[in-house]
This record gives structure tokens, sequence and C-alpha cells, in this order.
């Protein structure tokens, strides 16, 4: 071994010494254009070590004006080059290892005799969001080159190719979108679920749908959540005034695309909505003609912790998404006053109502529960204190027979009582409560 690759293999082990991989790229290349007489000498190195990290090892390397070369060091009469090595946990396995460098494959070309090793060589080079992308001005979004193999260099980017159509709100390119589903078995198996949750929060909520309505047709949502992805399968009637059946996983993604346009930044609110429904996957029982989902937003809430813990996320938003999930049926039904103070009670009472909202208009059902429990909604802001009872003194008098006195003032504190826990509806009911109470405490 000659003495510049000895300088450059002890190069590389001071840097893997202090917790840096560093290796010399392609020794039997580099040694051909190496041994060149008349000649400059140079060399080739790759290392995860950042400059400021370099320079802590080598005081003398220095920064360099080409953006793919981490530094530039000259020792001994030659000059070693650093480039960034490939550290990312999605590229494909045979592609880690970088094979050529820009300026080797310059060289081999002055020799005449680049190796068909180099037809597709892996060159290192600092990351770029938008590198492996043409020019969003085509129209559509396209990986440059053969698709496959920038895949093959880091299979994230198909996460980032369906983020970029979903944000752009632009197709992608034939050849890159099959090559995403080609791919797609690898893709879940070389990106870990850190990179795909990062790709995911840059989506904005109001095109979350369209990502996950990618994310379904490339396949790749039956690997990362299939309880989501298996809703496919479940049917409903959208709407019982219609008759129409739809799948579960299309309603989903109308409601998705309906929350946002009254909360357009509420991306945890966008991500309930996707699992509002998950339940009914486990629920699911046909009787009497119908598919009937009972309890599915209980049941939903516990699979949507399960998978959101699968999927890391944060244990404070894995309990603000559950709660959504567990309480977004409450406004379906029509609410009494009791009802509705206990659903404005809840911190995410504003949230729920536009999740209502979204079901509402992704269905093109009825509002007539939804409008009640806003009426309802208006009468819980009067405090308890100040609400009247359905019945005033007299009328108690006149319907008990009783003359005045304290135990008439006594029976509308009761009556009061009964209305604010809900036990005294209507005005039949108030009737009813009070010759009740007078029977009762005349004994």
């Amino acid at each position: 071994m000659s003495q510049p690759f000895k300088d450059a293999v002890g190069f590389c082990k001071t840097i893997m010494r202090n917790g840096y991989d560093a290796y010399v790229i392609n020794v039997r290349l580099q040694a051909l254009t190496l041994d060149e007489t008349g000649s400059e000498k140079e060399l080739d190195i790759c290392t995860e070590a950042g400059l400021s990290e370099l320079q802590k090892y080598f005081p003398n390397i220095e920064d360099s004006q080409d953006k793919s070369i981490v530094g530039v060091l000259k020792e001994g009469g030659v000059t070693f080059y650093f480039y960034p090595a490939d550290v990312d946990d999605a590229s494909y396995t045979d592609e880690v290892v970088s094979t050529m460098t820009p300026r080797l494959l310059k060289r081999l070309e002055q020799r005449g005799d680049i190796p068909l090793s180099a037809v597709c060589p892996f060159i290192p080079k600092a990351k770029d969001m938008y590198a492996d992308f043409a020019d969003f001005s085509e129209g559509k979004i396209r990986f440059k080159g053969v698709p496959d193999q920038a895949l093959k260099k880091d299979y994230s980017l198909a996460y980032r190719a369906l983020r970029f159509a979903a944000n752009f709100d632009k197709e992608i390119e034939a050849n890159s979108w099959i090559a995403i589903v080609r791919n797609a078995r690898r893709v879940l198996d070389y990106v870990p679920m850190s990179d795909f949750l990062d790709e995911w929060r840059k989506v904005e909520a109001e095109n979350m749908y369209r990502f996950f309505g990618l994310l379904f047709d490339s396949m790749l949502l039956h690997g990362l959540i299939p309880e989501i992805a298996s809703l496919s399968r479940v049917k409903q009637i959208r709407n019982p005034d219609e008759e129409a059946e739809e799948t579960v996983l299309v309603h989903t993604l109308d409601v998705m695309k309906a929350y946002p346009e009254e909360l357009p930044y509420d991306w945890f609110g966008t991500v309930a909505c996707l699992f509002h429904d998950v339940g009914k996957l486990y629920v699911a029982e046909f009787y009497e003609g119908k598919w009937n989902f009972l309890q599915h937003h209980r049941v939903g809430a516990k699979i949507t912790r399960k998978v959101l813990k699968r999927l890391r996320f944060e244990e404070q938003d894995i309990d603000l998404i559950c709660d959504l999930v567990q309480n977004h049926m409450r406004p379906h039904f029509m609410l009494t006053d009791k009802g509705i103070r206990r659903l404005r009670s809840l911190d995410e009472y504003p949230r729920i109502m536009e999740m209502v909202k979204a079901d509402i208009k992704a269905r093109n059902g009825s509002w007539r529960e939804f409008n009640h429990n806003l009426k309802m909604a208006e009468r819980a802001d009067i405090p308890e204190d100040e609400i009247e009872p359905l019945l005033d003194g007299n009328q108690i008098m006149v319907i008990t027979g009783l003359n005045p006195g304290p135990f008439i003032g006594t029976m509308r504190e009761a009556l009061l009582k009964a209305q604010i826990s809900d036990d005294v509806v209507t005005q039949e009911d108030a009737e009813a409560f009070v010759l009740a109470y007078k029977v009762k405490n005349s004994m």
C-alpha cells in the first residue's frame, strides 16, 4: 500500500475512533489515477463527520467551494477530498457505499476507460430536498433520471413525492408513479417510521385527504396503517334518504377534506378525522338488511391509541386525538340541557363540533340534530343560577291547589334542580313533578 493510501486509512481511523464512519472510496479505481506520472496526487474519502468536527482532528483542513465536498486537506504532497457519506436509513443496501465521486469520474473520463460500474455510480453529495426531482414548472412531480434508481438512493423520496403532489395539487408523472408502486414493499422495509412521520407532518391539513388517498393508491397505506386501508372494504349507507352505499374509507377522506374548511390549520383535528371511523372495522355487524356500527367511537379511540403508539406520536398528541375520536358522536344526537352542558365542558368542544359539521357535509346529511344542539348550546351559556323554572309560583299553586307560602318556594327550587339535572324537560314533566312533590312532602 502506497503512502497516500496509508495516510488516508490513518485519517479514517482517527475519524472512526471519535464515533463517525469513514472510508476510502473505491480503492481499486483510485489506485489507477494515483499512480499516473505527472498528475497531481488526489484521494477521495467518505465520512459522516461534518467540517466543524473534522477541524478538531485535522486543523489544516479547509472548506471547499464545491458544496458536494465537506472539506479539503493537503498533506504530504497529496490532496485529500472529504465527501459526505450516506447515513440515510432509507437508502437501498447496494447503494450505501460510495463507489464514485465527480473528481474521480472526471479523471477516468480523461483516461478514456470509464468502467461499467460508473454508468450509474453512487456519487456522495449534500442533501437537498428537491435535488432528485425535476422542475415543478413541468406541472407534474417527476424523479430525475431513472425513477427506480432515484428511489434506490433514498426510498423516502416516495413519501416526499406524495407530499409534494398533495401540497402542490400536482399529478405524479406516470413512470415516477409506477416506480413508487413497484417499490412499495422496499419503501416500507427501508424507510424508518420517523422519516414517514417527518413527511406526514409537512402535509398541510387541507391537503391531507389527498396525501392519504395517494398512500392508499400506491399500496403504502396498507403497510403503514392497515387499519385505515381496510376501511376500503367496509361499506355503509351514505345517507338514509339516498340509500346509496359508500366505503368507510371514501367517507373518511371526504370528512378530512371538509374539516379544514373551517379550521384550515388544524393538523391534529384533521388526523382525528382520519381515525374517527376506524372502529367500524371492529364493531361492524350486518342485521336487518344493513350494517350497524354500535360503539364504533369508543372502540375506535382504543384502536387509534394503539396505532399512534406504533407510529411513535407524542403522548400528549395521542391523548388529544383519541379524545376527539371518542367524543365525535355526541353531537349527532339531540342533546338535552344536561347533555349539552357536559359537551360544552370538554376542552375540545369546538373541534368536536367541526368534526360533526364535516361528517354531515361528507354525507350530505340532515342538519336537524346539529341545529338543535346549537340552540341548546346558546341556552348553556346561561349560568345555572339564572335559569328560570318551567313553572312560576302562581302556576304551581294553580296545579297543586296549594296556598301561598314557603312551601311553594321550596317546590320551585326543587323543580329548577330537576330541570338542570335533566329529570324534567317539558312542561308536562314539570306539572307531573310538582304534583308528585306535593304528595311526597305533604305526608
